[in-house]
C-alpha cells in the first residue's frame, strides 16, 4: 500500500478508481436513489447534475427554477432541481443531496465524437468539497472522506 493511501485509510478516506476516458476526462460510476449510473469528475462544475433525459431513470422528483446554466461550450440553458436524493459513489454515500438538472447532449456529442460512452450527469465541486476529496492522478484514483452518520 502507497504511503499516500495509508495515511488516508488511516483518516477514514474512501478509495474511490477512476477511468481516464479518451477525451481525457476521469469517469467514475454511481448510484443516484439506488440506481446506477456513469459520471464525469469535474472539478470545474460548481454542483453536480444530471441529465434531464435521465430524471425518470434515477427516480428524481424536479422543481422549476429561474437559475441558467452554463458551461463546456453551451450558456443560457434552461435548469431544474432535484432536492434530497442520495448519492453513493463506492462505499462513500451522502442523503439530502441536491442535484441541478438540464440537458447534457452537448457533452454526450462530445464524448461520442471522441469515441467516449454517454454519461449520465457530473459530480462535481459540491460533491468533491462534501466528501474533503483527494483526487491523486497518477493513480487515477479519488479520495473521499467518510461522512459521519
Amino acid at each position: 500500500m502507497k504511503r499516500l493511501e495509508k495515511i488516508l485509510k488511516k483518516n477514514k478516506y474512501i478509495k474511490i478508481k477512476l477511468k481516464k476516458i479518451a477525451t481525457n476526462h476521469l469517469e467514475l460510476k454511481a448510484k443516484i436513489n439506488g440506481i446506477k449510473g456513469r459520471f464525469i469528475l469535474d472539478t470545474g462544475a460548481s454542483n453536480s447534475c444530471v441529465s434531464l433525459n435521465a430524471v425518470e431513470n434515477f427516480k428524481l422528483v424536479t422543481e422549476e427554477t429561474e437559475t441558467k446554466a452554463a458551461g463546456a461550450g453551451a450558456i443560457n440553458m434552461e435548469t431544474k432541481l432535484s432536492k434530497d436524493n442520495s448519492l453513493k459513489i463506492d462505499k462513500w454515500k451522502t442523503t439530502s443531496f441536491d442535484l441541478v438538472l438540464f440537458d447534457l447532449s452537448h457533452v454526450n456529442s462530445a464524448l461520442t465524437q471522441h469515441k467516449a460512452k454517454k454519461v449520465d450527469g457530473i459530480i462535481g465541486a459540491d460533491i468533491l468539497q462534501k466528501g474533503k476529496a483527494i483526487i491523486d492522478y497518477s493513480q487515477q484514483v479519488l479520495y473521499l472522506k467518510k461522512t459521519k452518520k
